[in-house]
């Protein structure tokens, strides 16, 4: 059962100030590997699942950017808990 949506904004901060939508790619690419439900939206991502392994997808993705040149990285994060589960439907499902 999903009991966690996480949505992410991650901000690598690149070398030489190169665009980071190469990077931003990536993270999602590893989001999409994961296998959990995601929906990309203008600023963030969110993602639906078990919470601890929400946590290890976003240390991925902040991992991978470090290996792809990025100096650091800024995640803002924002995670509804919710041990009886929830979904991304469940919140969003009257304005649909």
């Amino acid at each position: 059962m999903n009991n966690a949506l996480v949505s992410i904004q991650i901000i690598p901060k690149t070398k030489n100030g190169e665009d980071v939508i190469p990077y931003v790619d990536e993270a999602i690419k590893i989001i999409e590997e994961s296998g959990v439900t995601y929906r990309v939206s203008p600023l963030e991502t969110t993602m639906e699942g078990e919470l601890s392994y929400l946590f290890e997808v976003i240390k991925k993705m902040n991992e991978r950017m470090i290996e792809m040149g990025s100096r650091n990285v800024i995640s803002q994060v924002k995670i509804l808990y919710q041990p009886t589960g929830i979904t991304m439907n469940q919140l969003t499902e009257k304005y649909q």
